[in-house]
């Protein structure tokens, strides 16, 4: 590896092997189970067999990094002579970058002369991917661990994540919405409009009646809150095995604001195992999230 410090994330960041490539970033997987079984996130045709199971009715499960997997996933990048930025999953949403830290915390001890830095992204998803992207982008313009470490700290917060998902029934199982409110808006055809909040918090924030609403809703909250020109956005689109649905978002961010670039994905299995299939998510900078 050419650059000065190696970038670590996890595979909440949802970043297919091409972006790992693109962006050249290490990935730490957490622990997805389907119906008792392991799953291993891996390609497209992987996730597709994944959210195929969840429409069958399996029951998907996840667990957050443990903390000998973390140190075993770092200490090698140290013990070849590196320094190590970690961009963890929300601790809004799971312990991994809790975990993250306590590896590092004994794993300086050991390297006293390597830099470790953790950065909690309060960031889901392609929304963690985008903070890797920017983190990427400033490494290859040659900025040290540290200016980029102080650069994810002041701006993460700064990432927006906007969410709706087909199926109300996967909220309820995890608790983000009622029983009633489920059957309820499954028969009135109620789409949620959700982001994580500065807690890294995934929260509802308004209802739209009906899917296209609900996507052309998403794609009015960059307008609303994106940070600069749109023309300079690079924007992340991640989706539930609905990849249609993420091309009619996309057509319509083309069509209204013309970014720079649009880069579509899955959401991961550790995601979609709460949001299950049919989730869009909408990745951009804004002012505010």
């Amino acid at each position: 590896m050419t650059n000065n410090f190696v970038l670590l994330t996890d595979s909440s960041a949802d970043l297919n092997v091409a972006l790992q490539e693109e962006l050249d970033v290490e990935v730490m997987p957490l622990t997805v189970s389907v119906d008792g079984g392991d799953y291993i996130p891996g390609n497209e045709l992987d996730i597709k067999c994944f959210y195929d199971s969840l429409r069958l009715g399996k029951s998907a499960t996840t667990s957050a990094i443990n903390l000998d997997t973390a140190i075993v996933a770092m200490e090698k990048y140290l013990s070849d002579g590196k320094d190590l930025l970690y961009v963890a999953f929300s601790s809004g949403l799971s312990s991994t970058a809790q975990t993250g830290k306590l590896a590092a915390d004994e794993l300086r001890e050991k390297y006293p002369d390597r830099k470790i830095f953790v950065v909690d992204s309060l960031c889901a998803s392609l929304g963690q991917g985008l903070l890797v992207y920017y983190a990427s982008q400033l490494r290859n313009e040659g900025k040290s661990i540290e200016e980029v470490r102080d650069w994810l700290e002041s701006n993460k917060l700064n990432l927006c994540h906007w969410f709706t998902v087909d199926d109300l029934h996967h909220l309820k199982r995890g608790g983000r919405v009622s029983a009633a409110t489920a059957v309820v808006g499954t028969m009135l055809s109620i789409k949620p409009v959700l982001h994580v909040d500065n807690e890294g918090h995934l929260i509802n924030v308004s209802k739209a009646r009906g899917r296209k609403p609900s996507i052309q809703a998403l794609a009015a909250k960059l307008g609303e809150t994106g940070i600069g020109d749109p023309a300079d956005q690079v924007i992340y689109i991640s989706h539930g095995d609905c990849i249609e649905d993420a091309e009619y978002l996309a057509g319509i961010i083309r069509e209204k604001y013309n970014p720079k670039k649009i880069v579509i994905g899955y959401v991961g299995a550790v995601i979609g195992a709460h949001s299950g299939p049919g989730t869009l998510a909408l990745f951009f900078l804004g002012k505010e999230r």
